[in-house]
């Protein structure tokens, strides 16, 4: 089993480097496209994949979340995740856009961002059918973190993670910074 998520990871970088350099729909411009040799990640580590019960409030809360183009999205704010990274508990939020959404999306900012990963942060996309256990739990998988789309060109407009998904600690998984953007 244990490869099997960790080939599952490098089929989606694989697949995602095929449509950025070569989809006309890629976030890439044309001449960027033509040079394009792949994004770079972290080295898959299996001690930033988390097996985790979501505590999911009661009423969730409605929250305004600002955007790379100095705009706002609204969320709400379905539960939160606890867990360790290097020896620090962290607690990260995950949110939903409507109550029926199956998906949870938990948006990230870390000790990395700015540096070696995207300053805005990155996101983690949560489904159903991929990131739950028998037994209900979710998967966080950092392998997975990944650029929102305005990390490559500025013709998108991406939500900010809250200040409360702001970590202290690094998280060293995932995709690396791109470009100037």
């Amino acid at each position: 089993m244990a490869s099997d998520w960790r080939d599952a990871i490098e089929t989606q970088r694989e697949q995602k480097d095929q449509y950025f350099g070569e989809h006309p729909h890629s976030p890439l411009s044309p001449d960027e496209r033509e040079s394009f040799d792949g994004l770079e990640y972290y080295p898959i580590d299996e001690d930033y994949r988390f097996e985790l019960s979501l505590e999911e409030y009661d009423d969730p809360e409605r929250i305004t979340v600002g955007t790379s183009t100095d705009g706002e999205q609204e969320y709400l704010e379905w539960g939160e995740f606890q867990f360790t990274v290097d020896g620090e508990d962290v607690t990260l939020q995950a949110y939903k856009s409507e109550p029926d959404d199956d998906r949870l999306w938990v948006p990230f900012r870390d000790a990395t961002s700015g540096d070696k990963t995207y300053g805005a942060g990155r996101y983690l996309d949560l489904e159903v059918d991929s990131h739950r256990t028998s037994d209900g739990d979710w998967i966080l998988d950092f392998n997975e973190a990944y650029n929102p789309t305005c990390a490559y060109s500025d013709q998108y407009e991406c939500p900010l993670p809250p200040m409360e998904n702001w970590l202290e600690v690094p998280i060293e998984a995932g995709e690396k910074n791109y470009g100037d953007h």
